[in-house]
């Protein structure tokens, strides 16, 4: 039975193989809820993972694969939750993050939103064009890039990783009651969650959902 997932959510996909072996990893859900029973899930090539090159290599139309979820009832917005809303994420920590704001295109919401989104080169930027075009289209919305090894020729933008005068810089225009949800590495998240605190953000509007180590 089909179970409408909530922005932020994500699923489970377990690989079996022809001797029983079974190997499980967790991808966050991409997509908006609208979209109905078609689920998209964005997923990074880890090189000697088990289940990543068996997902982007093998894997055919057609297929069939084992799904749990979805899961997590703690780092998810909706457009009844409100806002202003600050997103920050590095890597493919953006994933769960892009479900809230096409969620909040399709809902033609206007929630005061910024995103600030760290990678290492303008090549790990995942949804670029997308992003760039919700940002011109969907009201309220503002997207910053921050690039931590190489940024694009002519780039005038963040060039470091995400600190404390980047944040408030960020979040000036969103003024008081920020909502807040991180996606990254551990770093990244200790980083940005305790920088929060330390601009007088509650820790009440803080969420936070950790990636392993990729990202940056």
């Amino acid at each position: 039975m089909w179970i409408p997932h909530r922005p932020g959510q994500h699923y489970d996909v377990r690989l079996t193989a022809p001797d029983g072996y079974r190997t499980e990893r967790s991808y966050s859900i991409a997509s908006e809820p609208e979209r109905g029973p078609e689920l998209e899930l964005t997923v990074e090539r880890i090189e000697d993972g088990e289940v990543s090159p068996y997902l982007l290599d093998v894997l055919e139309a057609g297929d069939t694969l084992e799904l749990r979820g979805p899961i997590g009832g703690y780092f998810v917005w909706d457009v009844t939750l409100g806002g202003p809303l600050l997103l920050v994420g590095g890597g493919s920590g953006v994933v769960p993050l892009m479900a809230m704001l096409r969620h909040r295109a399709v809902q033609h919401a206007t929630i005061p939103t910024r995103l600030l989104y760290s990678s290492r080169t303008p090549e790990d930027v995942i949804y670029r064009a997308e992003l760039d075009a919700l940002a011109q289209s969907a009201g309220g919305l503002e997207v910053a890039f921050t690039y931590t090894r190489e940024a694009p020729e002519g780039w005038n933008g963040y060039r470091r990783r995400i600190d404390p005068a980047m944040l408030a810089e960020v979040m000036r225009p969103l003024g008081t009651g920020v909502r807040a949800y991180v996606c990254g590495p551990t770093l990244l998240v200790e980083t940005v969650a305790n920088a929060l605190l330390g601009l007088g953000l509650p820790p009440e509007l803080i969420y936070t959902e950790r990636f392993g180590p990729t990202g940056s």
